[in-house]
């Protein structure tokens, strides 16, 4: 099945999805002629396109400069993850580390990225 018409993108308008693609936020899938690539997402991308199909219908939607940015600070954010996890001495502490880190740093993340947005906003508008 077309990625564009797939289950995984119900919601979000053919021609983002498009864009999307060419852009590299999603993966390409694999090509079955040469306009034309078929497959599912995986449950991570599926999300990522569930959260933008949410935030299209209640009309934010979130233009591809934005979401490029945050993928760059998110892949910087991956390299530090995995530098930490490769610390651990065994194959099993490291596992042991990327699951909890996985689970564990997920709440974490949210409060400090709205402190930073604080204190950004104070430093720009003085609140």
């Amino acid at each position: 099945m077309s990625l564009v018409n797939s289950r995984s993108t119900r919601g979000v308008p053919t021609a983002t999805v498009k864009y999307y693609l060419r852009e590299g936020l999603l993966p390409a899938g694999r090509r079955v002629s040469a306009t034309q690539a078929e497959g599912e997402l995986s449950p991570v991308y599926r999300s990522l396109v569930a959260s933008v199909a949410t935030l299209v219908r209640l009309g934010y939607p979130r233009d591809i400069g934005y979401l490029s940015r945050q993928a760059r600070i998110m892949e910087q954010a991956a390299v530090h993850d995995l530098d930490e996890m490769e610390t651990c001495p065994s194959e099993a502490e490291q596992v042991e580390k990327a699951v909890a880190s996985a689970v564990l740093d997920e709440p974490l993340l949210m409060p400090l990225r709205r402190l930073a947005q604080s204190e950004e906003s104070a430093r720009r508008y003085g609140l």
